[in-house]
């Protein structure tokens, strides 16, 4: 049965501890905007699960969200292996302290890697899908129109874009100079800043109807 999320109350927000100790985490280490950024992440693509009926682990899938672009944060980037590589390292630091089996911290760590695939199969990792196509949502607009607009509006209204058009690109082009052969220096040369510059999410709001 599917479920098309029309205000954010509609779309589950897990109440673990987990949960709510990986919030604590990204919000001591991720700039406002990255922050907002991947708690957005995780909304659209809970969204996505619920309106195309696909079972999904949302304790984990709200986790990696949080993570994802942990690997961008000052504290934790790393010159010798890709940001996602690095995001993905920390987060299974943290999910053995939260308790998670080996094989749950691995997925979590899998799910951080795989959002930056070009594709990923739906069958095989249906939470990494999930956070691979709301990521693209995100940065570059893909599927953003399948999205309700009164939802999109209400999650951009809640959680608000800030800078992250400018500081995003600013931290994929610096891991492109300093890591070349990374998914972040492919995306740079593949027209990333193109393809951000035409993101509808970071179109001007129109003006109200006048009545």
């Amino acid at each position: 049965m599917t479920r098309t999320a029309t205000t954010v109350d509609d779309v589950v927000v897990p109440g673990s501890a987990a949960s709510a100790a990986a919030l604590g985490v990204a919000s001591a280490y991720l700039s406002p905007a990255l922050l907002n950024h991947s708690l957005r992440a995780y909304l659209w693509a809970a969204a996505r699960g619920a309106a195309e009926g696909v079972a999904f682990d949302a304790e984990l899938l709200y986790v990696a969200a949080l993570f994802h672009d942990l690997g961008l944060a000052p504290a934790f980037d790393s010159h010798t292996v890709a940001f996602e590589e690095a995001g993905g390292h920390v987060a299974r630091v943290f999910a053995a302290g939260a308790g998670w089996s080996a094989e749950r911290a691995e997925r979590l760590s899998d799910l951080i890697v795989r959002h930056m695939w070009p594709e990923v199969d739906a069958s095989a990792d249906p939470e990494a899908r999930l956070l691979n196509l709301a990521t693209a949502t995100e940065i570059v607009g893909r599927g953003a129109a399948d999205l309700p607009a009164g939802f999109r509006a209400e999650v951009l209204a809640r959680h608000p874009r800030l800078d992250l058009a400018e500081r995003f690109l600013a931290c994929f082009q610096d891991q492109a100079v300093r890591k070349p052969g990374s998914s972040a220096a492919g995306a740079v040369r593949s027209g990333l800043a193109a393809r951000m510059a035409g993101n509808p999410l970071d179109a001007p709001a129109p003006p109200p109807l006048q009545g």
